[in-house]
Order: structure tokens, then C-alpha cells, then sequence
């Protein structure tokens, strides 16, 4: 069985599957963590919803946020706490981790070791987040044909999100992870014209 980690574990096989620099060394040990022991009970997909709904609450609730960040509140008033609400309603593994994170201290990291495990979980399934800026908003046919376009080129699954901006004109840009790709008509207008204004002062 994977054992959960402590404050000081290496993290070398996390940062090599995490591609994202946006979480925390900290919430990704505990995230790698939860994800190993979830695939050992075939339940990754399952426990990463339960825990997504408990980051929204957090996110939702600010009462419940500062109670769980709160450090004059001890562990076990803690665990105490999310047991009372969650137990019985989310799977026991998750139950149990969330007290072990509990008594560690470490409930205040408690939505960037969710989105940590997201992280982790699209790269083990190959998922990969694109945003999609169009002029106007595609079907859904459109949409799926540029989803199957970038998941054949990235070669992973692509998990579109479609935001519409009517600046860009027309054209659309993609934006992979920390990568930019505008491929706008505005973008080209843009060059078009800062090649013009070169031209001129030659």
C-alpha cells in the first residue's frame, strides 16, 4: 500500500508527471499521495469528483474556508468538524485522508491539493485543458471538430473550454497550458501592419 507522505518526502516522481508549475511541492506530494492509494481501489476518477465538490464548498464558503485555515482551531476540532459533514457521504478513503491532512495542519492547502490531483489525474488519463477564444461562439459540432484537431496534434485528449471574445475578429487562439498559439485575424493584422511600419523607415 502507498503510505501518505510527510512534510519532508522527495518529490522527484511527482514534479516528473505534473507538467503544471502552478501547484504547490507541498499539495502535490499530498495529492500523488491520495491518487496512488485511489488507483489501488480502482476509484481515482470517483474520489477526484468528491474531492473537486469539497473545493467548491471551501471556494463557496468563506466561513468554512477561515475555519479550516484557522490555526487556534486544533486538529482534532478539525477532524471532528469534516467528520460531522463528509462521513458517510464521500468514500471512506477520501474521509480518511482528509483527516490525516487534518491532524499534518495542512487543511488551509486543502483546494491546492485538489487541484493537484486534478493535475495528476488528466495527466494519467492523457487529458489535456485548452482554452479556445473564437469572434463568435461555435456549434457544438465546430467545437468538437477543433477538439479532435488538437487532440490529434498534441496527441492527448483534448478537454476543450470555449470563451469568446469579438476583438480577436475572427480566427480563434488556443491556449495550452503556459503556451499562446493566435492564430486570430487580429493577430495577423497586427503583423501586417507592424511589417508596414518596418517597410517605411527603411
Amino acid at each position: 500500500m502507498t503510505s501518505l507522505p510527510t512534510d519532508n518526502c522527495k518529490l522527484t516522481t511527482v514534479h516528473n508527471m505534473a507538467k503544471t508549475t502552478h501547484n504547490s511541492p507541498l499539495a502535490l506530494a499530498y495529492a500523488q499521495a491520495l491518487l496512488d492509494l485511489a488507483q489501488e481501489q480502482n476509484q481515482a476518477e470517483p474520489i477526484g469528483g468528491e474531492l473537486a465538490q469539497i473545493r467548491e464548498i471551501v471556494e463557496q464558503n468563506k466561513t468554512f474556508a477561515l475555519f479550516l485555515a484557522d490555526p487556534a482551531i486544533g486538529d482534532i476540532e478539525h477532524g471532528e468538524m469534516l467528520k460531522r459533514i463528509f462521513e458517510g457521504k464521500i468514500n471512506p478513503l477520501l474521509m480518511k485522508f482528509l483527516g490525516i491532512v487534518a491532524q499534518k495542519g495542512r487543511l488551509k492547502s486543502l483546494v491546492q491539493i485538489s487541484q493537484a490531483y486534478d493535475d495528476l489525474l488528466d495527466e494519467l488519463l492523457g487529458k489535456i485543458e485548452v482554452d479556445v477564444t473564437v469572434a463568435q461562439r461555435l456549434t457544438d459540432a465546430q467545437l468538437e471538430e477543433v477538439r479532435q484537431k488538437v487532440s490529434t496534434a498534441l496527441k492527448k485528449n483534448a478537454v476543450v473550454y470555449q470563451y469568446v471574445d469579438e476583438r480577436i475578429i475572427g480566427g480563434l487562439v488556443l491556449r495550452v497550458q503556459d503556451r499562446l498559439i493566435d492564430g486570430s485575424v487580429k493577430a495577423q493584422l497586427d503583423i501586417m501592419r507592424r511589417q508596414l511600419l518596418t517597410a517605411k523607415t527603411k
